[in-house]
């Protein structure tokens, strides 16, 4: 049986990240992403590296590269890992040029891009997926996985052999809802990290900031609890239990928590990434999600709206806090 095609839209940390894994096994592999992005592959490849095994370097003439939405065209498998701004737009790009059968899966932040894919695209299949992991460019040409964790999709026996084949971890599960909602929960440190500017170990070793992600967290949970949502347990500890945990002094911290800080010394957020590369962030559909959903349930969030505010300042203008003043403006806007 021959192996499926597929077409990654949004080739940047985690476009290039899973569409990489899928080329070094042998897999036929568009990457659709912006000029200056695959000019950089078209001259350099793509490395693939981790802290734990030896990179792998794939060479310019194994990557197949373009910019238009054109370059699906033939795929079986559609990985979509545009940030959420983009998610509509994309949908409406790809519906002229998707291969009959064809399935898109959805490897993006925040809770509605499947169902804003499912509208663009009636007749074909698309499937919620979660990269549970952090990714970030370390390099031109080089994305590096930061952190350990396995991929988690909506069944597909296809997909799944494909990936694990490549040697990626994944998962399929039913409750990809309750799975997103509980991948938001830890998104939330993403604005705090990008405005710490520390990596991401640095940064979950301070209390101040687990504080800061702590009431970001039980707003959250407050806001899920009026909505009707239990998010998925997707580690050691349940999602209710984590703020407290996030606000245990460092030391208990490290002992309860330790899987938690097995990150590599490289790992950061991708919002820490946008500001770093003048982009615009995805803080609208992580803290401005859980604002939302407060809103619309007679409840309000006020330090995940002030982080906001701050990472869209940060937009403009860059600028870091530190753990305790971070906290503070926090707790001010609470």
């Amino acid at each position: 049986m021959s192996k499926p095609r597929f077409a990654v839209l949004g080739a940047g940390s985690i476009g290039c990240h899973l569409g990489g894994h899928l080329v070094a096994a042998g897999h036929d592999v568009t990457f659709i992403g912006r000029s200056a992005a695959m000019d950089v592959l078209r001259e350099r490849g793509l490395t693939l590296s981790t802290s734990i095994r030896p990179p792998v370097h794939l060479p310019p003439d194994r990557l197949n590269l373009a910019t238009g939405p054109e370059g699906v065209a033939g795929a079986d498998y559609v990985l979509v890992t545009v940030k959420t701004a983009g998610t509509e737009p994309a949908g409406k790009d790809l519906a002229p040029h998707l291969a009959p059968g064809a399935v898109v899966v959805s490897f993006q932040n925040g809770l509605h891009n499947p169902e804003t894919l499912r509208a663009a695209l009636p007749g074909h299949t698309v499937l919620a997926g979660m990269v549970p992991y952090n990714v970030v460019r370390s390099a031109p040409g080089t994305v590096h996985q930061g952190m350990p964790g396995r991929l988690m999709t909506e069944p597909d026996d296809t997909l799944l052999a494909a990936f694990s084949e490549a040697g990626v971890a994944i998962q399929a599960r039913t409750d990809m809802a309750e799975v997103q909602h509980a991948k938001l929960l830890m998104n939330l440190n993403n604005a705090i990290n990008a405005l710490s500017g520390l990596p991401l170990r640095d940064e979950l070793s301070h209390r101040a900031y687990r504080r800061c992600l702590a009431l970001c967290q039980r707003e959250a949970l407050a806001a899920y609890r009026a909505a009707g949502v239990t998010p998925a347990r997707l580690g050691p500890t349940a999602p209710n239990v984590m703020p407290y945990v996030l606000g245990l002094p460092d030391v208990l911290f490290r002992r309860v928590a330790a899987a938690s800080l097995r990150i590599d010394a490289h790992a950061r957020s991708s919002m820490w990434e946008d500001l770093r590369r003048g982009r615009p962030t995805e803080v609208d559909s992580l803290q401005g999600e859980i604002v939302a959903l407060a809103v619309a349930h007679g409840r309000s969030a006020p330090a995940n709206a002030r982080l906001v505010a701050l990472v869209h300042e940060a937009e403009a203008a860059a600028r870091t806090w530190t753990g305790p003043e971070l906290y503070a403006e926090l707790r001010a806007a609470r």
